[in-house]
């Protein structure tokens, strides 16, 4: 039995689409629909700071310690979250220094130095997990307790991220979420 030409070429078109869909969901890739541009361009979309964070100044002795800022919107359309502007790569954010008691860890680097390779010529994608344990390219990480809250619209299984030195609070690394603009201090656990 001959199929005519246009029910041939159908047929060909839709083995071809499902042939596709399988082929990408065999390598591990999850499609995310598209998400709607930020309202202000000046932070995510994809931008990569050229560099991480410059350290905090030295504070003056008997001087008190910078407070955490109790908000990180500084401008119209910013997110509530640390983040990188667009525009001067700006660290939203970092400013409290070495002396901050929340970042302070008995035991830094106590599952050794991140080797994988950190800054804007290293960009990871998410492999899974959660802010509690999440990794990529085999290398494991946890969201410090003090960011928890500032990665809730992360995805865990497909958003890239860039790792860069934390200058100022020894033993963690800032994990900058490239479509978002937004970052995290974050520990190294490990690779397998």
């Amino acid at each position: 039995m001959r199929l005519p030409m246009k029910q041939l070429l159908g047929l060909t078109a839709i083995s071809l689409m499902l042939t596709v869909a399988a082929y990408s969901q065999q390598k591990g890739e999850v499609r995310q629909p598209a998400k709607p541009a930020a309202a202000h361009q000046d932070v995510g979309g994809g931008h990569i700071p050229a560099h991480g964070p410059a350290p905090v100044k030295a504070e003056k002795p008997g001087k008190a310690p910078v407070e955490a800022p109790k908000s990180f919107v500084d401008k119209a359309g910013h997110p509530e979250a640390p983040h990188v502007h667009n525009s001067g790569d700006k660290w939203e954010g970092h400013a409290t220094g070495p002396n901050d008691a929340r970042f302070h860890l008995d035991h830094p680097w106590e599952h050794g130095h991140f080797a994988g390779g950190i800054g804007r010529d290293h960009v990871w994608r998410l492999a899974g997990g959660n802010p509690s344990r999440f990794w990529f390219g085999g290398f494991y990480f946890s969201v410090s307790p003090v960011d928890m809250g500032f990665c809730g619209d992360w995805l865990w299984d497909s958003d890239q991220i860039v790792i860069y030195d934390d200058p100022d609070h020894v033993g963690w690394y800032l994990a900058f979420n490239v479509r978002l603009g937004t970052y995290v201090h974050v520990m190294y656990m490990g690779n397998s």
